[in-house]
């Protein structure tokens, strides 16, 4: 199974790759984007899938009840400017930009800043023209034009330079007139919080964009750092000494104070330099009794459409059978009482309410499970995560209820191109679900290709949880004394074959 990112929608060669690669179920993740980018993804499925020759399917998750902070105050935009230099400090080559009109421009083209200035001034530059202005520190800076390409033209800066809204450029080497303009509308800058332990942070749920904490000049806080919680209606199931983690359990801490509409938290735990906290991170409260709809309006909305396009339907945040039984009601209703309901295990109440939940799915299938291994590692504590993913394994197994083993499989090789050993190790432990999960990043069909290629190996190794103990060449290598025939990437028989055997 992968997720499909956003870009999926625009380009069309991207399912066919991934196709091609070795997905066989395609995850769509309705927290992100919305209709029609969804219709886009899977018409550009549906078309590989007719091109390759392979069936695909397609999951798509309601996105919950998901709690997660709210914005952060924005600062005003900025541009840096620098030149290439080396180790050293020398300038080894110039820096750039592309000047364009204003509008709804990208932030770079090609990698390359860019800097928003009228349109009609822009017509009048020409190659070579050099353009001075002051910066944000008053420091007297040249810009020199090397390029015009569609309208557009680029710079090149030899000394550092930070431009912000209203910075001016004037035209080097006229005469007469002058012919200034002013650089922006910048984008603003997000901003974020930053954290130590032992620092107070006050979540609210009044919808006012967060900031830091105000310090007088000896560090003295005036008022702590705050911020918001999308699903203000949380805080009212949150006591006094529950615990609260943040942006995946890189932050946690207690609850010092609470009530409906502001929790006091105590920072707890946070690397010795601090740790910083941005908009759109989850909020996990693994203490707190937290009574809320698993299916909130949005996503019964968001039900019909995967009705009329979807295989599966993966239910976030599900606590009880009877959370279930709502969504089995709301698909019968829809026309799609008997559609494939993944149930994503991602806190600590829906583990242990598991064995209730797989009793009430074996009396509406089809049913999985899917280990959402990155919530329920902050929930259940990640010193206890390999114990419980295990036991959830055990659980779906005695209930013959498939398993997706998920979240972070492979994440090293999927957004950096270069897998760590552990996350190799983890995903062959995957083959002992029946189905694994990658998330999207740059490099996810690499990924697909080679989690397809550790799978194959290892489902000649181990049948779910029963290891095969099957006939090994490197054995034989050693009591014949010949050496081991090295296995090919898409051998897919599972046999150990020796040198020479056709």
């Amino acid at each position: 199974m992968v997720t499909l990112p956003a870009e999926a929608a625009s380009d069309a060669r991207l399912a066919r790759e991934l196709l091609a690669g070795g997905m066989d179920c395609a995850r769509i993740n309705c927290a992100h984007d919305g209709p029609r980018e969804w219709a886009r993804m899977i018409a550009h499925l549906h078309h590989a899938e007719g091109k390759i020759g392979r069936r695909c399917r397609i999951e798509m998750d309601l996105a919950g009840p998901k709690i997660r902070t709210g914005p952060v105050r924005t600062a005003p935009g900025v541009v840096k400017l620098r030149p290439i230099r080396d180790p050293m400090g020398r300038v080894t080559g110039p820096g750039s930009a592309w000047l364009v009109p204003p509008g709804p421009s990208p932030s770079e083209v090609g990698g390359t800043p860019t800097l928003p200035v009228p349109r009609e001034w822009l017509v009048r530059r020409r190659r070579g023209e050099r353009l001075g202005l002051s910066d944000a520190r008053g420091a007297e800076r040249t810009l020199r034009i090397v390029e015009r390409k569609g309208g557009l033209c680029r710079v090149e800066v030899r000394k550092t330079m930070y431009l912000v809204d209203g910075s001016r450029l004037v035209p080097l080497g006229r005469e007469g007139r002058e012919d200034v303009a002013s650089v922006g509308p910048l984008p603003p800058r997000e901003q974020r919080l930053r954290l130590r332990r032992r620092d107070r942070l006050v979540v609210t749920a009044a919808p006012e964009p967060g900031e830091d904490a105000r310090r007088t000049p000896r560090g003295r806080v005036l008022r702590p750092a705050h911020i918001a919680c999308t699903l203000p209606e949380a805080l009212a199931f949150v006591r006094a000494g529950e615990s609260i983690w943040f942006d995946d359990g890189r932050i946690g801490g207690v609850v010092r104070t609470a009530n409906a509409s502001r929790l006091l938290v105590e920072v707890t735990h946070a690397p010795p330099a601090g740790a910083w906290l941005a908009a759109d991170r989850g909020i996990n409260l693994p203490d707190s009794a937290l009574e809320l709809p698993a299916m909130p309006p949005k996503d019964l909305e968001d039900l019909r459409f995967i009705v009329r396009h979807a295989d599966l339907v993966g239910y976030s945040f599900v606590h009880t059978s009877e959370d279930l039984a709502r969504l089995r009601t709301a698909l019968a209703e829809l026309g799609r009482p008997r559609m494939g309901v993944v149930l994503k295990i991602e806190t600590r109440r829906a583990f242990e309410e598991l064995p209730r939940i797989l009793l009430g799915a074996l009396r509406n299938p089809p049913t999985g499970v899917m280990i959402a291994r990155g919530d329920l590692g902050v929930e259940v504590g990640y010193e206890r995560l390999a114990e419980v993913q295990e036991e959830i394994l055990w659980l779906c197994e005695a209930a013959h209820v498939p398993a997706i083993w998920a979240t972070q499989v492979l994440e090293g090789l999927t957004k950096t191109g270069l897998p760590s050993r552990a996350e190799v190790t983890d995903a062959a432990m995957g083959e002992r679900a029946e189905c694994v999960m990658l998330n999207k990043g740059p490099h996810v069909v690499e990924a697909v290709r080679a989690l397809d290629s550790i799978l194959r190996r290892m489902q000649s190794h181990q049948a779910k949880k029963t290891a095969m103990l099957r006939h090994l060449q490197v054995v034989e290598g050693f009591f014949t004394g010949r050496r081991a025939h090295r296995a090919g990437p898409r051998e897919r028989d599972g046999t150990a074959r020796h040198k020479g055997e056709r």
